[in-house]
Order: structure tokens, then sequence, then C-alpha cells
């Protein structure tokens, strides 16, 4: 009797060890987290032969979690992952669809591999542009009605898209012609580190995690040591941003990557107190109460010179930046064909902006540096 009650405990105890045992090897562990300290929009997690990037809030109020498996070539993805689309890497051809995925393939010396983009004359890069001239990258029309024709003639690993709401049919549509896209929620970022920690992603796609986050770290010391650095003025001056469109003046919210910037760079924006990530639409009448006494203006890039501002708005004298000639612009610094550099390239990297902000808004704590994307206006 006591025979057989032994022999039963053993079964029973063999029994949930190879219970716990399936349980384990139907659930992967990761073997590493790439650790995505800043940026709310995605993770990745890396498994044996494969990795899962999951993207969420990619643009306000996103409903859905987007999930993609980038599986290596001897990598096995699990029955319970195998609905998701799935991406071979390292990819080796890439359609962007924003000026700002660009930034991420050249540091990671991957602008080669881009075949093709919505509207060329909006790239500044010079890399970029004389790989346009050399007719290697396509043109695909405009972005929320590419040419399926030309893609599915290119055959891409990847798309790299991103939307604005929820209606995502064009991305949609381009999936169902057998494409591989991947939603980029960079630009709903809320912080400068979190906007540039998406060349992240593009590390994973290339199998080049390890570079991605070498050049990351780079850039977040660089930007976290020049904020130290603004500290050290007492002096912290009133900022104006901003100017009229149509019968409008646009500025940034409170909350947004714009107004945080100025923020750590020592300064205050008038328009801290607001919250939201866009852009306030103010008469001039309530913008020039508050801002008329204003230290520094830093206008929107409409324009390039003094006199274009007041050929558009003769009032724009009244404020005591503009008289005393501390306006600010980013405008001046263009690709050949007209693409704003700016555009492209600060959001990638926050670290040369805020050097820049600093420069202009305490111009004894950086001694020999010249800013690279804001110039004062004549």
């Amino acid at each position: 009797m006591k025979f057989f009650l032994k022999t039963i405990l053993l079964l029973f105890i063999v029994g949930i060890f190879m219970q716990c045992k399936n349980e384990t090897a139907s659930k992967p562990m990761a073997i590493v987290t790439n650790e995505i300290q800043y940026a709310k929009g995605f993770s990745i997690k890396n498994y044996e032969g494969y990795s899962v990037v999951t993207v969420k809030n990619p643009w306000p109020k996103a409903t859905k979690t987007y999930t993609y498996i980038l599986k290596q070539e001897s990598g096995k993805v699990p029955d319970s992952l195998q609905n998701n689309p799935v991406i071979n890497v390292p990819i080796k051809t890439i359609v962007v669809t924003s000026t700002t995925h660009i930034p991420s393939l050249e540091m990671l010396d991957e602008e080669k591999t881009l075949v093709g983009f919505p509207n060329l004359n909006y790239i500044s890069s010079d890399k970029v542009r004389t790989l346009i001239d050399e007719k290697k990258i396509k043109e695909l029309g405009a972005n929320q009605s590419l040419n399926t024709e030309v893609l599915i003639d290119l055959q891409p690993d990847v798309i790299i898209g991103y939307g604005i709401d929820n209606d995502t049919k064009s991305l949609d549509n381009l999936e169902k012609s057998g494409l591989k896209v991947l939603i980029n929620g960079d630009w709903n970022e809320e912080t400068p580190l979190g906007k540039a920690e998406w060349i992240k992603l593009f590390g994973a796609l290339y199998g080049k995690q390890d570079k991605a986050n070498e050049l990351f770290s780079i850039i977040e010391k660089d930007y976290l040591k020049t904020i130290e650095i603004a500290k050290l003025d007492s002096i912290v001056p009133t900022i104006l941003a901003g100017d009229m469109f149509q019968d409008k003046w646009y500025l940034p919210k409170g909350t947004s990557w714009g107004s945080l910037l100025i923020k750590q760079a020592n300064a205050n924006y008038l328009w801290a107190e607001t919250s939201g990530t866009g852009s306030l639409a103010l008469s001039f009448e309530t913008v020039y109460d508050k801002a008329k006494d204003a230290d520094v203006w830093i206008t929107s890039g409409q324009f390039a010179t003094l006199k274009e501002m007041l050929d558009a708005n003769p009032h724009y004298d009244q404020f005591e930046a503009f008289k005393k000639g501390n306006v600010y612009s980013f405008t001046r610094k263009k690709g050949k064909t007209g693409g704003v550099l700016y555009y492209e390239l600060a959001p990638n990297r926050p670290d040369m902006v805020l050097k820049d902000l600093v420069k202009i808004l305490h111009p004894d704590l950086l001694p020999g540096y010249e800013p690279f994307f804001f110039e004062k206006m004549k």
C-alpha cells in the first residue's frame, strides 16, 4: 500500500513538472529587453532568433496597439505570434514616409538601403540627395496615397509608415497588396529624447541594436550635460515663439517638445503653463498683451528675414524682441531642393537643438560653439 501511494505521489510530481515545462516552452523568455527609457510609443523584446516590437499610441487617441515580429534567418517564431506581421531581418531595402526617418538611416550607415520616398523634394540630406540624383530612390507620390504599383515593383523589405488618426486605410491597403508595413509614431512623442530614441527601432530592423543604443547614448549624454550647463546662468530670459499664419498666431503648447526644449535651456516660455503637445491658435492682441516685452523671439520658420516678417505683418515691430533684433529662425538652412533641414534632423538630434538654444539664450556658457540650426534674423 505504501509503495502504491509513493508511486502515485511520484507520478503527480512528475505530472506537475511536465506541465510547468510545457508552459515554459510555450512562453519563451526574453533574452534581453532593449531598454527604452524615454519613448512612450514602442518597446523591443529580443528572443532566440527573433524580436517582438510593440508600437502603441502612434497618434493621438490611437485605438490599436501594433505588434511586429522581426525574424532572423534561423529564427523560429512560436505559433502564438504567427498572426502578427513577420519582417525578416536584417532588412536590405526600406521605404520611409517622413523626412524624420532619414537621419536614423544615415546614423546607422544604411541610407543606401532607401529605395523609395513620397515627394523627394522634401529631403534635405546631402547623402540622400546624391542617391536621388543617381536615380537610386523612387518617387512615391503623396504620403496619404502612395503609388502602390511602384511599391509592388520595388518590393521593399519594409515600409515605415505613420498616421495622424485612426483612419489607416492607405496603409492597410498596402498590407493587403502583400507589402510589409511598420507604423512609426516618433512624431507623437512628448519629449525630445523620446523622439530621438526611435533610432533603436531602426537598429532592430538592421540588426544593429548595439550601434543604435550607442548612438542614442551619446545624444542623451550630451543633451543632459547641456541642461546642467544651462542652469549655471542665473538670468532666465522670457521667450516668445511662433508667428501669425492667416488670422491666427500659432505657438507651441506648454507640454510640447518645443516648449520642453526652451524650459531645459533655462528660459521662461510665456505659455509654459498650457497643456497639450500641439499648437495654440491665438489672436495677435492676446499674444501682444503677454509677450510684447519678451527678451527673445523664436519664429516658426515661415520667414528668412525681418523684412519678410514686416511685409507679412507690419505690427511685428511693436515687440521689444523685434526692436532689439533678438529674433531667431531655422529656415535658412535648406537642402538643394528647398527642404528645411530642421524639420528633418532636429527631432533626431535634440542635443544639437538644445545647444543652439543655450548659445542664443546664455551666450557665455558655450564658448566657441556656433548654432547649427538657428540664426539671428537680419
